[in-house]
């Protein structure tokens, strides 16, 4: 596929969530699918009634512009997207939940992470069956073999990424800041692997759909950003977070770049461990380590605003993203 074809994609999928944007956000407001602000963040309070399920203005044109535009053989984005799917159907349902009880809880902890496992298993299974056990080394070009561990690996990366992505949401545009810069990396990285195939032309085609779906999804973030971006008129809610991690998982599973994803997703790494870090060692002592978890609520009380945090966490993935592309080229 060529980069004309790449751009042209990002342009239609940007313009399609732009426009489904201006139609969906008061259509949610119409039918008062707003969301309860959890109490615990004072900041937030005047954020309550705020339309959520915004995710559905990305995962549309996403999924619409890459079936649209893929070429020859697909099988491995169509998996990815079929999962992008289906975790934002996990999703809407936890939204749908929060709005029907008016509570900031939907599904239960262990109902959530009971769907978001299925949905680990079953595509876990299916790669494993195509075969795409090995995974690259960051940095290098050396695949490593996972054979019979690669289920569990795998299912461990899916529930991982999706409940990162899902705690970053948590400030005006942040989550699908950082999914839309990942993404684009994501899709550099893909395309210049591909330049490295052997004389196949499944397999480009498949690495060429990879990246069109990564493409795809981050032009449409840059459409939905436009009604997340501080002060949102929209939330992307659990439909939206939960999506992104399921696609960031599977694309970078079904490229061999599943060990990138704490390289480039760094932010949401740092997220999800300082939950992990702030519960343990709460539960162990009685303190806290941040003044508050995710660790940008930290910032938060630390006086930074919801923009210049933002800002930062972009940055910080920018870097990520340009380190691990030229490494790999130069290397």
């Amino acid at each position: 596929m060529k980069i004309s074809e790449l751009l042209l994609a990002a342009l239609i999928s940007a313009a399609f969530a732009v426009a489904f944007g201006f139609i969906a956000v008061r259509a949610l407001k119409k039918l008062k699918f707003s969301q309860t602000i959890s109490g615990y963040v004072v900041e937030h309070a005047k954020k309550n009634g705020t339309p959520t399920v915004g995710g559905i203005i990305f995962v549309v044109p996403a999924l619409a512009v890459y079936l649209i535009f893929r070429r020859g053989s697909f099988v491995y984005s169509f998996a990815a997207a079929s999962i992008f799917f289906a975790y934002a159907v996990v999703g809407l349902i936890d939204d749908l939940i929060k709005i029907k009880f008016k509570r900031n809880e939907g599904l239960t902890p262990i109902q959530k992470i009971a769907f978001e496992t299925a949905v680990a298993i079953f595509s876990s299974v299916f790669v494993y069956r195509m075969g795409l056990t090995e995974q690259f080394v960051p940095f290098t070009r050396i695949k490593i073999p996972f054979y019979g561990w690669f289920i569990p690996v795998s299912v461990l990366i899916f529930l991982a990424a999706s409940n990162c992505v899902n705690l970053t949401d948590g400030l005006d545009g942040l989550a699908g800041t950082d999914c839309a810069v990942f993404l684009v990396f994501s899709a550099a990285l893909i395309i210049a692997q591909s330049a490295l195939l052997p004389a196949d032309a499944t397999a480009l085609e498949e690495y060429s759909n990879l990246a069109l779906l990564c493409v795809a999804a981050a032009a449409a973030l840059g459409g939905f950003l436009l009604y997340n971006t501080s002060k949102a008129s929209v939330f992307m809610g659990d439909t939206g977070s939960l999506a992104l991690g399921g696609l960031i998982a599977s694309v970078m599973i079904f490229s061999g770049n599943a060990f990138y994803i704490p390289v480039l997703g760094i932010t949401f790494v740092a997220t999800g461990v300082s939950v992990i870090l702030q519960v343990a060692h709460f539960k162990r002592t009685g303190r806290r380590i941040f003044l508050m978890a995710p660790l940008h609520h930290h910032f938060q009380h630390k006086g930074y605003s919801e923009s210049k945090i933002v800002y930062a966490y972009k940055l910080v993935t920018v870097a990520a993203g340009i380190v691990s592309l030229l490494i790999y080229i130069g290397d």
